[in-house]
């Protein structure tokens, strides 16, 4: 069975990860924007093109990653790739007794921590960036 992507649901989750409220995202997006429309966007499965394009250029986040990242599909790949039965066959194989010192969540919270490394320099790029424009307007 083919999963679905929800469109709405991964702006959401990119939005929450980089620390933007909904508010900031409807004045990123223009003057017809508002919070409440915001919330019903992010309950969309499918977002129009040209909506996706503004959102990516506000959130500075790949078109293709909205229409793309399945968090199921994701954790599944973690979850395969750090398999601890192969650890432990090839362990019991070569002679020996090989146990785990680490959970494979731990793996996935430092993925995650490192990505929020990422989007809070990412962040503080941004903010700079507005602090500088904001002397420029002000001259």
């Amino acid at each position: 069975m083919e999963q679905k992507i929800h469109q709405g649901r991964n702006v959401k989750r990119f939005r929450e990860m980089l620390g933007i409220k909904q508010e900031s995202l409807a004045f990123d997006l223009g003057e017809e924007w508002n919070q409440k429309k915001i919330s019903m966007l992010e309950q969309k499965d499918v977002i129009e093109d040209n909506l996706l394009k503004q959102i990516s250029d506000a959130l500075k986040i790949p078109v293709q990653a909205f229409q793309n990242f399945d968090e199921e599909q994701a954790v599944n790949v973690i979850a395969n790739t750090y398999s601890f039965q192969d650890f432990k066959d090839n362990a019991v194989a070569s002679g020996f007794s090989y146990q785990p010192s680490y959970n494979p969540f731990d793996k996935i919270v430092k993925l995650y921590e490192e990505k929020i490394e990422l989007y809070e320099r990412m962040l503080r790029e941004k903010d700079e960036m507005m602090r500088r424009l904001e002397k420029l307007i002000d001259k």
